[in-house]
């Protein structure tokens, strides 16, 4: 199996389990959320280990081991990204299985289980041809105010979403244009997308054009644009913008 095909089946297997945890009704609220964390994680530790023993592992929900920074390869996992959009039953969270070499983000799968898809680094497709009037996917909740700005400088429309995952693959799929955050990331949180993201041929960088470099001391990684190749250029230069 090679390392896409372990990632797509890991990420596969636990979604299924969370929806199976859902549909079961044994908890509900924070509860619900803490058994889906705590399980799926436990799956994607139990199969990385059996099938890539010498590999680091970085995962939201487990202790870090800095042991991990002189490694070339390190997974990076995100159990269950958007808890709080599956504990209230939405299907705009996802489960993230990535692997870093080198600190390049190289292979990714999203599941979006709720919506019985797993998109991978692996099979990638070009993107569409960019609409005239931008999409972009901002929080339901706490949208930052530089994709407002951006947003409102490009007459774009903004579409409000979950979890980060799903926001990626909404522009991965072609059902929006741009994802741009800022503050409050980690590494788990944008690694398998942003890998899923560079294959299928979109930019991924930081919010200053940087690469997006993995397997640090400190997981933070703040900032993010995921975004169609013929608007990143237009972007990045708003971003930059004074004022």
């Amino acid at each position: 199996m090679t390392d896409a095909e372990l990632a797509r089946s890991i990420a596969r297997e636990a979604g299924d389990l969370l929806l199976r945890i859902r549909a079961a009704g044994g908890s509900s609220g924070t509860a619900l959320g803490d058994e889906g964390d705590a399980q799926a994680n436990a799956l994607i530790l139990r199969r990385l280990a059996a099938a890539r023993p010498a590999d680091a592992i970085l995962s939201e929900e487990s202790l870090d081991d800095r042991a991990r920074c002189a490694t070339s390869r390190v997974w990076i996992v995100d159990p269950l990204d958007g808890t709080r959009e599956y504990r209230e039953g939405r299907d705009d969270w996802a489960v993230h299985v990535a692997l870093a070499v080198d600190g390049a983000p190289a292979i990714g799968a999203v599941a979006l289980p709720a919506l019985g898809r797993v998109l991978t680094s692996d099979a990638p497709t070009v993107p569409a041809p960019l609409p005239p009037r931008p999409r972009m996917v901002v929080s339901r909740s706490r949208p930052p105010a530089i994709a407002t700005a951006v947003a409102q400088a490009l007459g774009a429309e903004t579409i409000a979403m979950g979890s980060a995952g799903a926001k990626a693959m909404a522009v991965v799929e072609g059902r929006a244009d741009i994802y741009l955050h800022d503050g409050g990331q980690y590494e788990w949180d944008n690694c398998a997308p942003a890998a899923v993201a560079l294959a299928y041929g979109l930019h991924a960088s930081r919010i200053d054009g940087s690469p997006l470099v993995y397997n640090r001391p400190d997981p933070r990684l703040p900032d993010l644009l995921i975004c169609h190749p013929d608007i990143a250029t237009r972007v990045l230069d708003l971003i930059r913008a004074p004022g």
